[in-house]
């Protein structure tokens, strides 16, 4: 217990400087296929929650020439992204996990929401080009901006699957615009980002904490085999959404114990 709070202590320790930290072997083959099974599951159709939302890859692979409304097309593998998997009890059980509680604890204050649950693939086909982005501002619609995701790769996500790629630290900096998302051109060209760029690979069953704010990408698929990740990000469960134009949304809280009668 005492080396799990230490290692917990130094990731979050080197995620505060960093704006990124690796957890390695956070879950073995054996954990990790089930949750591949199921992505494939509700891909298919073969398993199916009211309320996901799906988005499919652009057939040229260009981020630009996404359909950001089309949503479910049927039976695909090649779906980019497939949010509100916490409806899903195999992927709400692994969110919950008594280590990704405790390093919540350590970086969200009060009770802890999410904001959402979302599994990111690149198929064999190739997938997706996503240019360099941050995770909150005007666009999250949110009231603050979340500080903390916990992403996990259910394959293997070498640099020819187009595994993460992140800028150093460049979280300290806030967001680059009000509106968050993609990072501007200019700005791509002032801070180097080119140069200073740092890929992530990982193993399967191995974690990844990001920080909202922290440039990230990724490329391409180019090894014929699936790429696929889950990613939560956590916020305080006080958190509240924006959006006039819908009825706003409510957020799940998570690690919450049933009371003892």
């Amino acid at each position: 217990m005492r080396d799990e709070q230490g290692a917990i202590g130094r990731a979050v320790a080197h995620f505060r400087i960093h704006g990124w930290t690796r957890l390695e072997d956070v879950a073995s083959a054996d954990v990790i296929e089930p949750l591949r099974a199921r992505a494939d599951d509700i891909m298919l159709g073969r398993i199916i929650h009211e309320g996901l939302f799906f988005q499919h890859d652009a057939e040229t692979g260009r981020y630009d020439d996404l359909d950001f409304g089309r949503g479910w097309v049927g039976p695909s593998l090649s779906y980019r992204k497939i949010e509100k998997l916490e409806r899903d009890p195999l992927f709400r059980a692994w969110l919950e996990r008594p280590i990704f509680e405790a390093i919540a604890r350590e970086l969200v204050s009060g009770d802890v929401a999410l904001y959402r649950a979302t599994l990111f693939t690149k198929g064999p086909r190739g997938g997706t080009h996503l240019p360099w982005h941050q995770d909150g501002g005007k666009f999250w619609g949110l009231d603050r901006d979340p500080e903390l995701q916990i992403w996990t790769a259910l394959d293997d996500a070498p640099v020819e699957a187009g595994c993460l790629e992140v800028v150093d630290a460049s979280h300290v900096g806030g967001l680059v615009t009000p509106l968050g998302g993609l990072v501007p051109h200019d700005a791509l060209l002032r801070a180097r980002a080119e140069e200073r760029k740092l890929a992530l690979p990982a193993r399967a069953g191995e974690t990844l904490l990001i920080h909202n704010h922290l440039w990230h990408r990724s490329g391409v698929n180019t090894t014929g085999r699936p790429r696929r990740a889950f990613t939560v990000t956590y916020m305080p469960a006080e958190t509240r959404c924006l959006r006039k134009k819908r009825a706003p949304r409510i957020f799940v809280r998570v690690f919450e114990r049933q009371s003892v009668r």
